[in-house]
C-alpha cells in the first residue's frame, strides 16, 4: 500500500523539472512512510511513497525491469495483489527470474510477459502506471472494484497523475485549482460519478479501466465490467460456495510481512471477517487475531435509538471477542478529540474535497491513527452491504419503488445530505441538483446488465445492486482508503473480492432474502462461527458521537466563522440559515443541522487551504 505520482510530457525535458515531480511525489508521504524513490528520463517522470507490507527489503519503488543493462519498464504501484504467489510460479515456467519476493516485481514480469492483458489476470486491490520505455507509453490501471485511487489529468503534451488530486495539484500545469459547477455538484449530490474528479480537467481512472499515454494521445477500455449471468445454484449450494470464497479471500489477504489486525464493529461484516482470520490464524498456529473498535465516552451508557441506529456497538464487539477469544482492544474518543484543529485538519488534507460525513470522518482517522501504533495492515467488512444487500434501501418500499438513487428515498438521509442545506437559494437554483442527480441516475440506469426477461422485483434489485456496488460503495471506499492512508495504515477489503462480487450480484433476490431478512447469505455462510446475537442483529451503521458537547462545539466554531467578513464561504452560503441554526435551542435539529454546520465550517476550510478558485 502505498502513493503513486507522476508526469509524463513529449515536449519537456522532464529530467531537468526533478523538483516539480518530487514536490508531487512528496505530497503522498503519509500513504507511503517508509520509503521513498523517483525515477525521471526525457519525457517521464514516476514518483512513489512506499508502505512496506511484502518484501520489505526488496520491494522499493520505482521499480525497474532491464536486459543488458538498458530499461525495459519502470512500474509505480499502490495497493496488494493477493494471486501473486500463482503468477510468481506461472511466470518462472515462462523463463521469468525473481530478485525479491515483492507482488510488484511479479506485477512488473506480468506486464514484460502480457502488455496489458496482464490486468485481467490479478486479483487483488491495485493502482499502478508503468512507463514502457521502449515504446514511450503510459499505462494506468485501477482494480476492478475501485478499492485503490487513482486520479489523472490530461494535458496539452502529455498527462499528470497521482493516487490524490493533492499530488496532481502539486504541479503548476494543474494549478489553480478550479471547480466549476459539475464539480461543486459532484460534493452535494451524494451520488458519485465514476470519473469524475471534481477539479476541472481532472479525472479518476474507473474501477475496471486502464488508459495509455501515448504520443498519438490518450486512450481508454474496460478490462472488466459486471456481467448478467443466470444464477442456478439452490440455497444451499449457493450458501456453501459463498463460504468457500470467504475461506479463500480471507487466506490469501492474511498474507503479511509486517502485523495484521482486523477492525470490528460488532456487526456481521466485520464479525464474519475477523471470525474467519480468526480461524485460519489457529489452523497455521499463529495466534489470536488482534482486533480494533471504536467508541465515544458514554455513548454505550446513554445511547439513544435514531432512525439510523438500534443499538450501539459495543456489547456486540464484546459478544465477539468472547466467542473467538481475540485479543481486543477498544479506542474510546471523546469530543475534544472530534474536534481538535489539528485534526480536522489533517482529515481535510487527507480528503482533498469537503465530505459529508462530519464526524464520522474525524473518528474513523482517529481510530486508524490508534491502530497504526500497533500494526500495518487492517482487515475490514466494508462493502459486505453493497455486496449483498444490507441496506435499509435494499428493503424500504420507497426506495425500491422510487424513481432515483435509493439511499436519497428514505427518511434519515439528512444525516449526511445537511451540508447542501447551507447554500445561497441562487447558488442551489443554478446547481439545480435535482435535475443533476436524475441525469446521473439515467446514466447509471443504462450501464446496468441484465438478463434477457428479467422483470419485476429482480429486474429492480439487479439495478438497485448495481448502483450500490458502483455509485455508494465509491464514496465509502474513497473514505476508508483516505482515513487509512493518512495515517499510513493499510485496510483490506475481502468482501471487494471480485469472484465474490461477481457471484453475489447474479444471485435472485429470492435467495439473498430467503430467511426474510437482509444479507441472509452472508449470514448463513458464516453463522457457525458466530455468536448468536450478532447472527441475529440487523444493521447498524458506522456510529457517530450522541455527546450535545460535539454539537456545541460546532456552534462555537460556526459562529466565529458567521462573523468573519471575508470567509471564503460567506458568498456560497445562505448565511440567514446558519443564524437560524445557531439560534435553535441545542437539542433541535438533529443529525440535519451537525451536518448543515459541520459543511459550513468544511467547505470555507477547503476553498482557504486549496485556493479554490470557483467557475460558477
Amino acid at each position: 500500500m502505498c502513493g503513486i505520482s507522476g508526469w509524463v510530457d513529449f515536449e519537456r525535458d522532464l529530467g531537468r523539472l526533478h523538483d516539480t515531480s518530487q514536490a508531487m511525489t512528496d505530497t503522498m508521504a503519509c500513504r507511503g512512510p517508509d520509503d521513498e524513490g523517483l525515477w525521471t528520463a526525457p519525457h517521464a517522470a514516476l514518483g512513489h511513497r512506499r508502505l512496506a507490507v511484502i518484501d520489505v527489503e526488496g520491494g522499493r519503488q520505482p521499480m525497474v525491469a532491464d536486459e543488458d543493462g538498458r530499461p525495459l519498464a519502470v512500474l509505480v504501484h499502490s495497493g496488494e495483489l493477493y494471486n501473486f504467489r500463482e503468477l510468481r510460479d506461472e511466470l518462472s515456467s515462462r523463463g521469468h527470474r525473481f530478485r525479491t519476493r515483492s507482488d510488484t516485481e511479479v506485477l512488473l514480469r506480468a506486464y514484460l510477459e502480457w502488455g496489458d492483458d496482464l490486468a485481467a489476470r490479478l486479483n487483488g486491490m491495485f493502482a499502478f502506471a508503468i512507463w514502457d520505455v521502449r515504446r514511450e507509453e503510459l499505462l494506468l490501471v485501477r482494480d476492478r472494484m475501485g478499492v485503490k485511487p487513482l486520479y489523472y489529468h490530461p494535458t496539452q503534451s502529455g498527462v499528470l497523475f497521482g493516487s490524490e488530486p493533492k499530488a496532481i495539484l502539486a504541479n503548476p500545469l494543474a494549478q489553480p485549482a478550479v471547480v466549476d459547477l459539475d464539480g461543486l455538484r459532484e460534493i452535494f449530490a451524494l451520488s458519485k460519478t465514476p470519473g469524475h474528479g471534481i477539479y476541472r480537467g481532472m479525472y479518476e481512472v474507473r474501477p475496471g479501466e486502464l488508459i495509455r499515454v501515448s504520443r498519438a494521445g490518450l486512450s481508454r477500455r474496460f478490462y472488466w465490467r459486471l456481467e448478467a449471468r443466470e444464477h442456478t445454484d439452490d440455497v444451499e449450494t449457493t450458501v456453501r460456495t459463498v463460504r468457500e470464497l470467504l475461506d479463500d479471500i480471507v487466506e490469501r489477504q492474511l498474507i503479511s510481512d509486517v502485523p495484521l489486525c482486523s477492525l470490528l464493529s460488532g456487526g456481521l461484516d466485520s464479525s464474519a471477517v475477523t471470525a474467519l482470520a480468526m480461524g485460519q490464524l489457529q489452523a497455521r498456529g499463529n495466534g489470536r487475531i488482534r482486533s480494533f473498535s471504536v467508541d465515544f465516552v458514554g455513548y454505550n451508557e446513554n445511547f439513544k435509538p435514531d432512525a439510523m441506529r438500534a443499538t450501539p456497538d459495543t456489547p456486540y464487539v464484546l459478544d465477539v471477542v468472547r466467542h473467538i477469544d481475540a485479543d481486543h482492544t477498544g479506542i474510546v474518543l471523546d469530543s475534544a478529540d472530534l474536534m481538535d484543529p489539528a485534526t480536522r485538519a489533517a482529515v481535510r488534507r487527507a480528503r482533498d474535497v469537503p465530505s459529508s460525513h462530519g464526524d464520522m470522518d474525524t473518528s474513523l482517522y482517529l481510530l486508524f491513527k490508534a491502530i497504526r501504533e500497533h500494526s500495518t495492515v487492517a482487515l475490514s467488512g466494508e462493502s459486505a452491504d453493497e455486496v449483498f444487500g444490507g441496506y435499509r434501501w435494499c428493503h424500504d418500499p420507497l426506495a425500491i419503488n422510487g424513481d432515483t438513487f435509493p439511499w436519497l428515498a428514505i427518511p434519515g438521509i439528512e444525516e449526511f445530505s445537511g451540508a447542501a442545506g447551507i447554500l445561497d437559494a441562487g447558488l442551489l437554483r443554478e446547481l439545480d441538483l435535482q435535475t443533476y442527480r436524475a441525469d446521473r441516475y439515467r446514466e447509471a440506469l443504462d450501464e446496468v446488465p441484465r438478463l434477457p426477461g428479467e422483470s419485476g422485483l429482480d429486474r429492480r434489485m439487479r439495478e438497485i445492486g448495481y448502483l450500490n456496488l458502483t455509485r455508494f460503495m465509491q464514496n465509502l471506499l474513497d473514505r476508508k482508503d483516505r482515513m487509512s492512508m493518512a495515517v499510513g495504515l493499510e485496510v483490506r477489503v475481502p468482501f471487494c473480492d471480485h469472484r465474490l462480487v461477481e457471484y453475489v450480484f447474479n444471485i435472485p433476490w429470492s435467495i439473498k432474502t430467503f430467511d426474510g431478512h437482509e444479507k441472509s447469505v452472508l449470514r448463513a455462510a458464516t453463522a457457525d462461527v458466530l455468536p448468536r446475537s450478532v447472527v441475529e442483529r440487523r444493521k447498524s451503521p458506522y456510529p457517530s458521537t450522541q455527546d450535545p458537547a460535539y454539537d456545541r462545539a460546532l456552534r462555537a466554531q460556526s459562529a466565529e466563522l458567521l462573523e468573519r467578513e471575508d470567509a471564503a464561504v460567506a458568498p456560497l452560503t445562505d448565511l440567514g440559515r446558519i443564524r437560524d441554526l445557531l439560534d435553535r435551542p441545542e437539542t433541535a435539529g438533529g443529525p440535519g443541522t451537525r451536518a448543515a454546520l459541520d459543511g459550513f465550517l468544511g467547505v470555507n476550510a477547503w476553498l482557504e487551504d486549496y485556493a479554490v478558485q470557483l467557475k460558477l
